[in-house]
């Protein structure tokens, strides 16, 4: 398997005592007992894009409800954890060999090294390559029945924590279709299988009794989208959803103590900027724009207080970000009023952010107000994600409020930065073509020391921020609802987890 970089579509657990679980699925699971016959209710909140196909955004959800598996998966202390893989060695610097563990696909097949070179084929084939490949070359090769063989053009230090990503899971052959789209119903290796999928607003997940971890605790799971926050929150209030995501934080005060839990996320909310076209191709506009707003006036006013002023693109949740932190220097010098006012005289600056997480439209008029005050023009355009994504993408806005899991894809930093801010990045929605900045990305990915690596790419984070292609904002709190009557949700810093095979009703 062959991946290259290309355009296109794409971070410690905090649990509380009574909301338990680990990332990982246990190697042994334990029979259903208490709420066995019984079947979650869950509201999510972001429709699916691409029908949950793996190389979407959409890859998280097969995560969180525990649909699919990678070879990896991330465990408790953010490391690489067993999967599929029982274990893994690294031949040298290029070459790393995984050994597979007895279990089977959703539909009877056996999970072989044959099955898993398959699926990261189909991965590499896929039209738009998941963000987890834009910085990876890789070739996968079955060395027997259960031993893969992954050999990278360059150095991958964290090749095994790449594999935990949600948009590596193994699927099983019948999941391919000949145009190149993966299906994951029915063909995933998780303790829950989707056995139906009902267009962008509702999916049936029933227990799959045959998974190598064990019986689920949970005899199925009954998925709503419900893209509006406060829909969401009166779900949970009137009980009708077990499980409510993303709680808007105008609505977390309303619901019980009892069942609003707040999770420190490595999400950062930003304003992104279009420096490939269009007004903020202008490195001194987009300065001007950096030193007009303020993002700690949204932590009161908009999160209510479930957010912290942003330090950069890491915050609080990544322990090690503060202690690294480089100081920007080289910026552009900002534009005064007056000179924005000339450079900008007759042109609009098109402001962009979705519905799905109900703060950012706040935030952007916020923001609108703020970007107004210093002498743009601004105009708002507000939507679903899913309807606006390829906008994004082509580069149709000047600027986006745009909240971001910066550790999403791997665990590791490295995935975030090159995917969003190389040259070839395949979510580079900045369109930011720097020189410095692909450098210092590619130094840090080289660099196999935890340590090392983790100056350099605060190095990298330094680099990005001097260009002012983004202006952090906050660093966001989640607050996830959780009925009184459920136990075991998986509270995760990194939203790749909620609900595993112990997750049930007492």
């Amino acid at each position: 398997m062959r991946t290259t970089a290309s355009r296109g579509l794409i971070a410690a657990l905090a649990l509380t005592p009574l909301l338990t679980g680990c990332f990982a699925a246990s190697e042994g699971g334990s029979d259903a007992e208490g709420g066995a016959d019984a079947r979650l209710r869950v509201a999510l909140a972001v429709p699916p894009a691409q029908a949950l196909s793996p190389y979407s955004n959409d890859a998280t959800v097969l995560s969180k409800l525990s649909v699919a598996e990678g070879l990896t998966a991330l465990g408790k202390d953010g490391t690489a954890a067993p999967a599929l893989a029982t274990s893994w060695k690294q031949v040298n610097d290029t070459t790393w060999t995984f050994e597979l563990r007895k279990a089977t696909f959703q539909d009877g097949t056996d999970v072989t090294a044959a099955s898993v070179v398959s699926a990261l084929d189909h991965a590499d084939e896929a039209e738009t390559k998941p963000r987890v490949l834009s910085d990876v070359t890789l070739t996968a090769k079955a060395q027997d029945a259960d031993t893969v063989t992954l050999t990278t053009k360059t150095a991958d230090p964290v090749l095994p924590l790449r594999l935990a990503s949600p948009a590596l899971a193994i699927l099983s052959a019948k999941a391919y279709a000949k145009d190149g789209t993966a299906s994951p119903v029915g063909t995933g290796t998780g303790p829950f299988e989707i056995t139906r999928l009902t267009g962008k607003t509702k999916a049936t997940l029933d227990r799959y009794d045959g998974y190598w971890g064990g019986k689920a605790k949970a005899s199925g799971i009954d998925v709503s989208w419900i893209a509006d926050g406060t829909a969401r929150a009166n779900a949970l209030r009137g009980g009708d959803a077990d499980i409510a995501e993303w709680i808007p934080t105008s609505q977390a005060k309303l619901i019980d103590d009892n069942t609003r839990h707040e999770v420190p996320s490595v999400r950062t909310d930003s304003l992104v900027l279009n420096t490939g076209s269009g007004l903020f191709t202008d490195a001194t506009l987009r300065a001007a724009a950096r030193e007009a707003v303020d993002g700690g006036a949204l932590v009161d006013s908009v999160f209510s207080g479930y957010a912290d002023p942003a330090e950069g693109l890491f915050g609080p949740a990544v322990s090690w970000a503060a202690d690294d932190r480089v100081a920007v220097t080289g910026r552009a010098e900002a534009a005064t009023t007056a000179q924005i006012k000339s450079k900008a005289k007759g042109k609009t600056l098109r402001l962009a952010t979705y519905t799905n997480r109900a703060e950012l439209p706040e935030a952007a008029t916020v923001l609108q107000q703020q970007l107004e005050k210093a002498g743009f023009t601004v105009e708002q355009d507000v939507r679903e994600y899913t309807q606006m994504e390829a906008d994004l993408l082509a580069g149709k806005y000047d600027a986006l409020v745009f909240s971001r899991v910066t550790l999403l894809d791997t665990g590791d930093a490295v995935a975030y930065l090159a995917s969003d801010y190389m040259s070839d990045g395949v979510y580079n929605i900045a369109r930011l073509k720097d020189s410095k900045v692909d450098q210092a990305v590619k130094s840090a990915a080289e660099e196999a020391d935890t340590d090392r690596r983790r100056e350099k790419i605060m190095r990298a984070e330094a680099e990005i921020l001097r260009t002012d292609a983004v202006v952090p904002l906050v660093h966001e709190k989640v607050v996830q609802g959780i009925a009184a009557d459920v136990d075991g949700v998986l509270l995760d810093p990194y939203e790749r987890s909620l609900i595993d095979i112990d997750t049930r009703l007492k």
